[in-house]
């Protein structure tokens, strides 16, 4: 089975309207082959709070109802993805944010995918493109 890191970016698009949003189809296609046992997702521990703070933000720019905010984030809890505590990855990516001039909250996510021999899944393009040449990236667009 294929294990891919899954950025929250991915994760959020299952959630907002699809026709607004770019790459929702690929990324509802990426949740299929999941219920489908077709791959496996992993997250750093601040997969959650990413999650979580744009359905809250959402909320407050009036995108969506709270009580549907809170819905998804039960509804994205139920998922259950094997989660990694950030303390573990914290050195390895502290180094890449060093050597790439990224965020270590996103390097969390690429740190975990080099840790787990696997590749971190982004809809963050700018993110993947600035990355993808030296480490397990790859973009939504690019599936």
């Amino acid at each position: 089975m294929n294990r891919l890191v899954l950025d929250a970016s991915v994760a959020l698009k299952w959630t907002l309207p699809a026709a607004s949003e770019p790459l929702a189809a690929e990324s509802l296609r990426l949740l299929q082959q999941y219920a489908k046992g077709e791959v496996d997702f992993l997250v750093p521990d601040i997969f959650w709070a990413e999650v979580s703070n744009v359905l809250w933000k959402g909320s407050r720019q009036g995108r969506w109802l709270r009580t549907v905010a809170q819905q998804i984030a039960v509804e994205m809890k139920d998922q259950n993805f094997p989660t990694v505590p950030s303390l573990d990855l914290m050195t390895d990516a502290l180094q890449i944010a060093f050597a790439h001039d990224r965020s270590v909250y996103d390097c969390l996510y690429v740190a975990l995918a080099v840790q787990s021999r696997s590749q971190m899944i982004t809809a963050d393009e700018r993110l993947a493109n600035s990355l993808a040449a030296y480490l397990p990236v790859k973009w939504l667009g690019a599936l």
